[in-house]
This record gives C-alpha cells, sequence and structure tokens, in this order.
C-alpha cells in the first residue's frame, strides 16, 4: 500500500477500499467569513440612507401629481360654453387655454427632470451598498466616515463645510445635502421669529404629518397668537384664533384654553403659567420640534449619525472607574465631552477582567503576566524584560519616572 501524499491524497487498492480526506477550512476562509459577517451587521445600520431619498423621491412624486390635478381641475372648469361666445370670444379663450396648458407642459418636463435626478441618486446608493466587499472594506468605511461626518455637519448648521467635504469626496449623491437646505430655511425663519415658512412646509405635508399626529402646525398657531397679544393687537388675536385655532380646540383643549387666556394676563403678566409663553426660549422650542418632525418625516434618526456611532463604542468601555479622578488619559471617558455622551449609556457588563500593557498594549495573561514595580503601577513582562534587556537590567517607569532594578519587581496573579 503507498502512503498518502500529504495526508490529502485518494488511494485505492485491491485489498482496501478508497479514502478520501476532506482539508479543513483554512485560515483565510474564516477571516473572509468574519469580515463579511461584520460588514452583513454593519450594512444593518444603513437604513436611514437608502430611505431619505427614497421618502424625498415619493414626495416629490406626490407634489408634482397633485400640481397636475390642480392645472388639469383649472383647465377643464374654465372650459366655456361656446353657445354664448362669439367665434373671436371663443378664439381668444382657447388661446388662453392652450397657453395655460403649454405652462403646464413646462412645469411637467421640469417635475419629470427632478424626479429623474432623485430616481439616480437611489440608484447611485443601492450601487454604493452593493460595492461592499468583505475582502477589501477599508475604502468603503472611509467613504461612510465622510458620510456621517457630512450628516454631523449638516445637523449642526455647518452648511458650508459639508458642502465643500462632499463635493473634495464626490459624494454629493451618497449625502442629503439638498434635504437640509429645505430644513434651514425654516430654521432660519424660526430664529427671525417668522413662522410662515414653517406653516408653507406643514401645508406641503400635511397628509404626513396629519398621519403621524404631529401638533407642529398648531404649536406655530399658538406662538402666532401670542404674537400678536405681545403687541397688543387683540382684536386682531380674537379673529386670528376664531379663524386658525378653533379647528384645533376639541383635540387640543387645555392648550387653547391657557393661550386665549394670554389676552387677559397680558406679556407683562407675573403669573409663571403664562408668562412662559412669552418667553424667547419658545421659538427655540419650535425650532427643536421642527428638527424631531423634520428627521421624522424623512426616516431619519433624531441623533446625529456620529453620536449614535461614538455611543455605540463608549458603552462597550463604560466603567465605573472611567469617572473617576485616576482615569488614565488612554480612556477616551476621561475627556468631558465622551463623558457627557455617555452620560446615558448603561455601563459594560464584563464577565471577566483584562489587563492591558501600558507600553506594549498587549493583553497581559498566563503567558504574558503583569509585573508590579515598587511604586505600585503594572506592566507586562514581556514590556518589562525588553526595557532591562537594553539598560543593563535597569527599568524606568514611564509615568512616573521611577527607576528600579528588574529583581525588585513582583509578580501579580490574575484571579
Amino acid at each position: 500500500m503507498e502512503p498518502f501524499q500529504n495526508g490529502n491524497s485518494t488511494v485505492t487498492t485491491a485489498t482496501t477500499p478508497s479514502v478520501t480526506t476532506t482539508s479543513l477550512p483554512s485560515h483565510h476562509d474564516g477571516v473572509r467569513t468574519s469580515k463579511l459577517t461584520q460588514l452583513t451587521e454593519s450594512l444593518k445600520l444603513e437604513h436611514q440612507f437608502v430611505r431619505v431619498p427614497f421618502e424625498h423621491y415619493k414626495k416629490t412624486i406626490r407634489a408634482n401629481h397633485r400640481a397636475v390635478e390642480k392645472e388639469i381641475s383649472a383647465v377643464v372648469s374654465a372650459l366655456p360654453d361656446t353657445n354664448h361666445l362669439s367665434q373671436d370670444e371663443a378664439v381668444l379663450h382657447l388661446n388662453s387655454l392652450v397657453s395655460r396648458l403649454q405652462g403646464l407642459k413646462r412645469k411637467l418636463e421640469d417635475g419629470s427632470k427632478v424626479e429623474h435626478l432623485q430616481e439616480q441618486r437611489c440608484r447611485a446608493r443601492l450601487d454604493h451598498l452593493e460595492s461592499a466587499d468583505g475582502d477589501d472594506i477599508s475604502e468603503w468605511n472611509n467613504m461612510r466616515l465622510k458620510r456621517i461626518l457630512v450628516d454631523y455637519m449638516l445637523r449642526m448648521s455647518y452648511y458650508d463645510t459639508a458642502t465643500k467635504l462632499a463635493e473634495s469626496s464626490n459624494i454629493q449623491d451618497l449625502v442629503d445635502i439638498d434635504i437640509f437646505y429645505e430644513a434651514k430655511k425654516v430654521i432660519d425663519a424660526l430664529q427671525n421669529k417668522e413662522v410662515a415658512p414653517a406653516l408653507a412646509w406643514c401645508a406641503d405635508n400635511k397628509s404626513r404629518l396629519k398621519k403621524s399626529k404631529s401638533k407642529f402646525e398648531f404649536q406655530l398657531r399658538l406662538q402666532e397668537f401670542v404674537e400678536l397679544v405681545r403687541s397688543e393687537n387683540n382684536v386682531r388675536a380674537v379673529m386670528y384664533a376664531r379663524k386658525y385655532l378653533a379647528p384645533w380646540a376639541s383635540t387640543y383643549m387645555n392648550e387653547f384654553q391657557k393661550v386665549i387666556a394670554t389676552l387677559a394676563f397680558t406679556r407683562n403678566t407675573g403669573c409663571e403659567i403664562y408668562k412662559v409663553l412669552f418667553e424667547p426660549k419658545q421659538w427655540d422650542l419650535l425650532m427643536d420640534q421642527f428638527k424631531q418632525e423634520f428627521c421624522r418625516l424623512y426616516g431619519m434618526t433624531l441623533e446625529p449619525l456620529l453620536n449614535i456611532y461614538l455611543q455605540a463604542g463608549l458603552s462597550a468601555l463604560k466603567t465605573p472607574f472611567c469617572y473617576e479622578d485616576d482615569c488614565t488619559k488612554e480612556d477616551p471617558l476621561s475627556q468631558e465631552s465622551f463623558r457627557k455622551l455617555a452620560m446615558p449609556l448603561p455601563f459594560s457588563k464584563q464577565h471577566h477582567s483584562k489587563l492591558v500593557c501600558y507600553i506594549t498594549k498587549e493583553l497581559m495573561d498566563t503567558e504574558n503576566p503583569p509585573l508590579v514595580l515598587p511604586n505600585g503601577y503594572v506592566y507586562s513582562t514581556k514590556a518589562l524584560e525588553d526595557m532591562a534587556t537594553k539598560n543593563n537590567g535597569k527599568i524606568t517607569c514611564p509615568r512616573t519616572g521611577l527607576v528600579c532594578n528588574f529583581t525588585e519587581v513582583t509578580i501579580a496573579y490574575i484571579s
């Protein structure tokens, strides 16, 4: 019988059955499977990336459809009864209708172009997700980081910086700059204490807001009423309330009664219940409410994506020790900004303690046990042996500067 070659060959003889051996999965296959698993989990976080342009696309289609229906209805209703018109009057009227229809045609062409651009944007994002490769995902991750940074800048109102980053990285189709500019118009108006653009936005999205039971439009109407009372234009305020607030009264009776009472208490009242309605912070609350409604309408997360990703990492690092005064500077949670971001997060659940060497950043375990210096600081055996070899048996603590002999250190046991 001939021996197996490398343990993987198939050998057949007259006296023995054939034997086939199967090689075990290679390390490369295991790494690839791990990367594909990570990629799959990562793509689950891209819900907003696909939904936002799709919602914008649907909104554009609905708006174009409404405009066409309105225009056609107006044209049809304007068709004259030719029995009561002279020939010249009929021709003149028909020319007017033709001109109106030509204008409708131009609107349809413009609307079609906009729809086509938004359709291309949806396709570009799907193609981008499909381009993610488990073997070389670094470039894809780098582009995702830029997308996340652009999203953060837009939410923080750094529009110019976000635009420049998107243009320099050639990711205009992968970010939502035009949608945030739409929101910017409303936010700027609210900062200037104007509600007209916000009310127009509510009118454009009336059905969606009604479906989500939003009270944003009602809050805008309340603020406009309060501003009329502030300017002591009570007669106009009453007329405004009858026209715009009365339809909401049955749904929000408590708020309605409270704001109507401002007619009696006026802007100089000392009563806290009504005084707060005249405070400038009411406009800030309206801006915050608009941002929430805007994000909900387009399927965006209320928090910036950057915060969400950072919190995901911080949740694994957060321990009670992070908030102590002697927390190491290498810990991200030693910084106040990260501590604030991690405040609502629970502490990570640690089943087993893990010690990482300050010098080599390697794990300290039974193969590389921790050693304790006379000053109490702990480092790995490998790090201190290398240091002692290079310095004639001397060890210098990188944190305190203490110099001691290698023979002075003691081993620590991990339980």
